[in-house]
């Protein structure tokens, strides 16, 4: 059983920048990566970025390539995702995901959920 619980989400303004955390419990090493997803008031849930526990692989997807990176911090347990440059559409519910085997950007690649954390970024 794996559990996650993001935090750092806040209003923040436009061009400015904040860092969220997913702390990890449970056999998370047993997951081979571990990603981030977005969700917007009327919107999909989306993928942002994914990480393999080695911090040897990542992927981002192309709305936030350049702006945002994904790391780990293995003896804590961590995750991180260090959003630069933020704009009004990066406004979301961002949310913390393990369980994956590969750095898929498919939701049902992930088996595990963390509750999510706002993120509003004014214009």
């Amino acid at each position: 059983q794996v559990q996650l619980v993001e935090s750092g989400g806040r209003l923040v303004q436009a061009g400015g920048s904040l860092r969220l955390s997913c702390a990890a419990s449970g056999r998370i090493f047993s997951s081979y990566a571990m990603g981030w997803f977005r969700q917007a008031p009327g919107k999909e849930r989306e993928f942002v970025a994914a990480i393999s526990w080695s911090g040897g692989s990542t992927r981002y997807a192309d709305s936030v390539k350049g702006r945002f990176t994904i790391s780990t911090d293995n003896a804590k347990n961590t995750v991180y995702l260090q959003m630069n440059s933020l704009k009004p559409e990066d406004s979301a519910v961002y949310y913390c995901a393990a369980g994956a085997t590969t750095l898929t950007t498919m939701l049902r690649g992930y088996d595990y959920w963390g509750q999510g954390t706002q993120v509003t970024v004014s214009s």
